[in-house]
């Protein structure tokens, strides 16, 4: 099963040093026919991970893209600016058994890839992975229901 949504893109975004890897993402996903959405970055110019995070995050919790994959040298930086948005759970891979589980058990809705610390191909089966598992639901819901922070009464 896909995760992917008809007429829905895939969201992308990347700092500089994602952009490569992006770039290689982007090819892969057109040679494939599915659709996505560039936030940035557009070049390998140094350039700040939030400024692209942040509107994918938006566009992912208004529904505009989903799934979304977001790219920096390590995962850390993007992925940190992503998980502040209440209805992003972005889950940091570099492995497909680490896509599968985090798909499967926490609904991840933004891929993760560390591009310093993943060969291409390796990304590209991890991607691969994090489309083709759906959520299992069941207690792992109940996990997720407890994610997004509220007042404590």
């Amino acid at each position: 099963m896909s995760i992917l949504k008809e007429g829905v893109p895939v969201g992308l975004c990347s700092d500089h040093a994602g952009f490569e890897l992006k770039s290689i993402i982007e090819g892969y996903l057109e040679s494939h026919g599915v659709s996505f959405e560039d936030f940035g970055t557009y070049s390998a110019e140094s350039c700040d991970y939030p400024d692209y995070a942040h509107p994918c995050a938006f566009a992912v919790e208004a529904g505009r893209v989903y799934p979304a994959i977001a790219i920096c040298g390590t995962g850390n930086g993007i992925g940190m600016s992503l998980n502040k948005h209440q209805g992003i759970r972005a889950a940091l891979c570099w492995e497909p058994e680490l896509a599968r589980l985090a798909r499967g058990h926490n609904d991840a809705n933004v891929l993760v890839l560390p591009a310093r610390f993943i060969d291409p191909a390796v990304a590209l089966e991890v991607v691969d992975a994090f489309f083709s598992t759906s959520f299992d639901g069941g207690r792992h819901q109940r996990r997720i229901d407890k994610i997004p922070v509220s007042d404590c009464d």
